[in-house]
C-alpha cells in the first residue's frame, strides 16, 4: 500500500518523487487537459463557448433544472469558480438562474430555449477526441476506464476516505 506521509511508499513510489517532469503522470495529465482545451477551441469558438462553459451545458443537456450545488458536484468545481461561469452563460441568454421555491438559499440552473437549441447545434460540430484517442492506439474504453479510476483513486487521498 502506498502512502502520502511517505512511511508506507514503496522503493517504485519513493522513485516516483524524484523523476524528471516528463516522467510524472501528474504532468501528463495536466498537459493533456491543457490539450483538450486547445483541439476543443475552435469547434466551440463556433458556439460561443469555452471548455468550462462547454461542460456545464453538458450537464444541463444530460439534466435540465439543477442546483448549482449539483452541477458543482458533478463537475468537481466550487462555487467560486462555478458562479462566474453561469454567470457568463446567463447574459449570453444559455441559462435562466432562480431561487429555489422551498428554499432561497438554492440557486436553480435551467436551459433557456437558446440554451436547448445549442444542444442541436452542438451535435453537428465536430469532435476532436475520438481521432485522437484513435491515432494514440489506446482503446477509447480503456482509457476512459483507467482515467476515472485515477480520479476516483485521488478524490479518496485527497478527502482522507483512503
Amino acid at each position: 500500500m502506498c502512502s502520502i506521509d511517505g512511511r508506507a511508499m514503496t522503493k517504485n513510489a519513493k522513485a516516483a518523487l524524484v523523476r524528471g517532469l516528463d516522467e510524472q503522470i501528474c504532468f501528463a495529465i495536466y498537459s493533456a487537459a491543457h490539450a483538450f482545451n486547445r483541439a476543443y477551441r475552435p469547434f466551440l469558438a463556433e458556439l460561443g463557448l469555452t471548455y468550462p462553459q462547454y461542460l456545464v451545458m453538458l450537464v444541463l443537456w444530460e439534466q435540465d433544472g439543477q442546483s448549482v450545488k449539483a452541477i458543482g458536484e458533478r463537475l468537481g468545481l466550487d462555487s467560486g469558480t462555478l458562479t462566474p461561469l453561469l454567470k457568463r452563460l446567463e447574459g449570453n441568454g444559455l441559462i435562466l438562474r432562480k431561487r429555489g421555491r422551498e428554499d432561497e438559499r438554492q440557486v436553480l440552473v435551467e436551459l433557456s430555449e437558446a440554451g436547448h437549441g445549442l444542444r442541436e447545434k452542438a451535435g453537428s460540430v465536430p469532435n476532436p477526441v475520438p481521432c485522437a484517442v484513435e491515432d494514440s492506439g489506446v482503446p477509447a474504453g480503456r482509457l476512459l476506464g483507467d482515467v476515472q479510476a485515477l480520479r476516483v483513486a485521488l478524490l479518496r487521498r485527497a478527502t482522507g476516505e483512503d
